[in-house]
């Protein structure tokens, strides 16, 4: 029974291979930043109002021009394709179905041009290399598939010290070892519904880590192919900002100062995050920062990301001024356990939720949250 977005954890870690769920689940070395997200939501508390009248109440909200359901969108993951059947459709559909945003990882396996197909208004996510040659090219192919929001993320300058996924058995490039046939043969459902369908259109690829294909999952190329990430800088985003006509958003930001200068250079919007606790460890929740981005960030678009779980951490973010929140891994749960399906069971369950809490809260739309209805632990 999925009642909530935790209830999918552990039964997407009874279905896949103990390799990709340790991909998904894990995080940095002590899992410390992955936890902050958590401790930073837990340490306020809500205020409600009562005797409000909170009939027709509405989750509704308007980013960057364009009007969602909710105000969460499904974040970026990569290898979504290895994990759920067709998993980046199957996620983009059903953000489409839901009326929420989707962003697309520049590290998936799924052609990009497929993608922007089964939702055309899905956002595309960029590791971009330091390459400007590289850049151009990969802009421009962004460009002719039809996406109209570009996303760069930032905090990937240098491959994080991912010690669980090497203790769970994985890594990129993906290592065929006998110990990793067995962790694939002991879970036969999630093979023949995923792998083996899968296996049969050809070897995965990295499809949009560059204007061309990348290289495939197996292959010592993989990591190579995204480039010299660590000479990426705020010059390389200007560029970006020349070159793309449409909606730039820099994602993996959490100093404020940071937040300033991407206003400057541009950016329509920012994405506050720690990458999910899976780069820096002991980095900080940008939550427990997020007001200051916010003075920062002036009318530019301000999201967040995290350990986002409940309707409250939607409502405790947009109280300490995102103007959305993106999720990440409960999404690509459901979408192992069931497809587009499943993954708009959990995008129905997390907006009820919201819905539910405005009213308890004494409040009828997401303009009427503020700091005033928080208080800290």
């Amino acid at each position: 029974m999925f009642l909530t977005l935790d209830d999918f954890e552990p039964a997407a870690r009874r279905r896949l291979p103990r390799p990709l769920f340790g991909y998904v689940s894990g995080a940095a070395e002590t899992n410390a930043a992955r936890q902050d997200n958590r401790d930073a939501l837990d340490a306020w508390r809500l205020v409600p109002n009562v005797l409000r009248g909170v009939e027709g109440r509405s989750t509704a909200c308007t980013l960057l021009g364009e009007s969602y359901a909710a105000p969460f969108g499904v974040a970026p993951m990569g290898l979504s394709a290895l994990m759920a059947r067709d998993g980046d459709v199957a996620l983009a559909r059903a953000a489409a179905a839901a009326g929420l945003p989707f962003v697309l990882s520049g590290s998936s396996l799924t052609r990009m041009e497929d993608v922007v197909k089964a939702n055309p208004k899905a956002w595309f996510q960029a590791y971009l290399p330091g390459e400007k040659d590289r850049i151009r090219a990969l802009i421009a192919r962004v460009r002719t598939a039809g996406f109209g929001t570009l996303v760069l993320t930032a905090d990937t300058a240098v491959v994080a010290n991912r010690e669980n996924n090497m203790r769970a058995g994985f890594s990129t490039p993906l290592r065929v070892r006998p110990r990793l046939i067995w962790d694939f043969a002991i879970k036969p459902r999630w093979v023949l519904s995923t792998f083996l369908p899968t296996l049969m259109r050809g070897m995965p690829h990295f499809e949009n880590s560059d204007a061309v294909r990348g290289a495939p999952i197996i292959s010592k190329q993989a990591t190579r192919d995204f480039g010299r990430k660590d000479h990426l800088n705020w010059d390389h985003l200007a560029l970006m900002r020349d070159l793309w006509p449409g909606k730039l958003v820099l994602k993996g930001v959490i100093a404020p100062a940071d937040v300033a200068q991407a206003r400057a250079l541009g950016c329509d919007a920012v994405v506050m995050s720690n990458h999910g606790g899976r780069q820096l460890d002991h980095a900080i929740s940008p939550l427990r920062i997020l007001p200051e981005a916010r003075a920062q960030a002036g009318d530019m678009g301000l999201l967040i990301d995290g350990g986002i779980r409940r309707g409250t951490d939607v409502i405790k973010a947009l109280a300490l001024g995102a103007d959305m929140v993106l999720v990440g891994r409960p999404f690509l749960y459901a979408a192992t356990l069931g497809g587009q399906p499943m993954a708009e069971r959990a995008a129905d369950i997390l907006k009820t939720e919201v819905h539910r809490n405005l009213g308890l809260l004494g409040l009828r739309d997401l303009s009427e949250i503020g700091p005033e209805i928080l208080h800290p632990v």
